[in-house]
């Protein structure tokens, strides 16, 4: 019955010997209130972000836009399938011999765990390299960062993200059924095979590697703006630059915080050969703790818009009895500014041109 290598068998032994147990009304409440409020968030979000789009299409911040709208409808999907696959499992009483005879329904519901769980994290590492790319080479960026080079790279951080959710199926390994009968992911008890450990090792260091680049990337970003900052009065053409550092600061904070317990549960169990002593709830609170990565992602782009931060700005100044100081670097809808910042890129030779206007709205 403990056989991983019998597709319809898999997972089943688990339930027998299951000594983790959740109360159903709370868990179902988690489960139901994890997923209305998820697809509520990312559906504002994508709204905000479409919004965005469109007044910057033709602006180097269009590339950034359209990779966050992949994340943010990533998300989304990511709450309406998984969720809707948990509230059935617990309608059900969690009965998987009953309803999962074919162990078809464990099986889509780890594709999608590790799909969903591995393809945010590869797209903020992306949106964090784009960004790096976008301050520091904005030549380079201005000309090979197109819409269509952007959303050929949102399908293939999507295929390689579905090709390591297949892999199990692929080397006829089925997903196992976890010790809460409420979700199945990798084999996480009495892992013995080294295929098995490779799996939740292979996950954990994918989901390492992409915090560490978005880490980088992020730091080197910043790094340059500030020194742009304080060496150049040209302030004015940096200013969604801020406004995205900013966003993706938190992006990674968010994801960090949120996905680190279960990253290194999972590496855990794989490196200790199934001796780990993770309880159940020990793996469920930590997987709780990564859907909500999927919850806050959008709030980053509710909340952390320039015209929000420009009001918390003046009431923060005005609360402090603090100056408000000139704030045309946050300024939403500023076109110039976005003229600017693409003259400036492409013809360094009209620099000195274009540093009147602001010089003289300095001087005013």
């Amino acid at each position: 019955m403990n056989s991983s290598k019998s597709p319809g068998l898999a997972g089943f032994g688990v339930l027998k010997n299951s000594t983790c147990h959740t109360e159903k009304k709370i868990s179902v409440f988690f489960s139901i209130i994890f997923m209305t409020v998820g697809i509520l968030s990312n559906s504002l979000a994508i709204v905000i972000l479409m919004k965005a789009y469109q007044r910057f299409r033709q602006k180097s911040k269009a590339s950034f836009l359209l990779l966050a709208s992949g994340l943010v409808v990533t998300d989304l999907f990511g709450h309406l399938i998984n969720g809707a696959i948990a509230v059935f499992v617990y309608a059900s009483d969690k009965d998987w011999i009953r309803f999962n005879q074919s162990n078809i329904l464990c099986s889509v519901f780890g594709i999608c765990m590790v799909f969903f769980g591995l393809c945010p994290l590869f797209l903020g590492s992306v949106m964090a390299v784009e960004r790096c790319i976008g301050v520091t080479k904005p030549i380079f960026h201005s000309t090979k960062m197109t819409s269509r080079h952007v959303k050929m790279m949102l399908t293939m951080v999507c295929l390689f993200a579905v090709l390591i959710a297949l892999l199990p199926i692929l080397r006829f390994r089925a997903y196992q059924i976890q010790a809460s009968r409420t979700w199945c992911f990798y084999k996480t008890e009495h892992v013995e095979d080294w295929e098995d450990r490779f799996y939740l090792l292979l996950f954990s260091c994918l989901g390492f590697l992409a915090l560490a680049i978005s880490f980088l990337c992020n730091a080197v970003t910043g790094i340059t703006l500030l020194r742009v900052k304080f060496k150049s009065q040209q302030r004015q053409g940096r200013s969604h630059h801020f406004e995205m550092i900013i966003q993706l600061l938190a992006i990674m904070c968010v994801s960090c915080i949120c996905w680190s317990p279960f990253l290194v549960t999972m590496a855990r169990i794989g490196i200790n050969e199934g001796r780990s002593k993770h309880t159940c709830e020990t793996i469920l609170f930590a997987l709780r703790m990564a859907t909500w990565n999927q919850i806050l992602d959008p709030w980053v782009y509710i909340l952390l818009r320039k015209a929000v931060l420009r009001n918390l700005y003046k009431i923060t100044s005005g609360c402090c009895g603090v100056h408000v100081i000139n704030l045309h670097m946050w300024e939403l809808s500023s076109i110039k500014n976005s003229l600017k910042v693409a003259a400036i890129s492409e013809s360094p030779g009209s620099s000195k041109q274009i540093n009147l206007q602001p010089l003289s709205s300095m001087g005013q």
